[in-house]
Parts: structure tokens; C-alpha cells; sequence
């Protein structure tokens, strides 16, 4: 995407693992995952210091299960809900990451 590297994952243990081992520049989350409550696995990235200063995006189509600021309050860099503009998520995955390093 956009020139990037996409690993995706299907659960959060998945998604933990690829993230500890490939260090991305960003992670973007959906919430609804099959083995764990998306803002658990916020958490639980954040609190980890070798994952807490990775720029987190998340994405849901359930916002009335999923509140916004519990999960800015969680830790996340941004909220995006579905449906996505796939024209605009490039650009606004790009100003989190450069909010974050900058």
C-alpha cells in the first residue's frame, strides 16, 4: 500500500508476534479481532516498551462497541471508521507516522 510493506495478521497473537519480530513504522488495527477485545491488544502494545512507540491507528465499523476516546485514552494515535476512503487512508496514515516522529 502507497509503497509500503503490509504483513497482515488474522489474530492478535498473530499480529503480536509479526510486530515484534518485523518493527513496523506503523500498526494498523482493526478492533474486531477473533481472540482478543481490540482495546486489550491496544493496551497491551502500548504498555510494552518495545512496541509502545509505534504509531497506532485503529480502525472499526462498530464505533457505538468500540468509543472513540477510550481508545485515544488507550493509547491509540488515531480513530478511523469504516467505511474507509481509500484515497484519504494513505495520507492520514502518513501524518500520524510523521505527527509520532516528528
Amino acid at each position: 500500500m502507497d509503497g509500503h510493506v503490509v504483513h497482515e495478521r488474522a489474530s492478535a497473537e498473530g499480529a503480536v508476534e509479526a510486530i515484534l519480530t518485523a518493527r513496523p513504522d506503523l500498526i494498523l488495527l482493526d478492533l474486531r479481532l477473533p481472540d482478543m477485545d481490540g482495546p486489550s491488544l491496544v493496551r497491551q502494545l502500548k504498555a510494552n516498551p518495545e512496541t509502545c512507540h509505534i504509531p497506532l491507528v485503529v480502525m472499526t465499523a462498530y464505533p457505538e462497541y468500540y468509543p472513540r476516546e477510550e481508545l485515544l485514552a488507550s493509547g491509540c494515535d488515531a480513530y478511523i471508521i469504516k467505511p474507509i476512503d481509500t484515497r484519504e487512508l494513505p495520507k492520514r496514515l502518513r501524518e500520524v507516522a510523521e505527527r509520532k516522529s516528528g
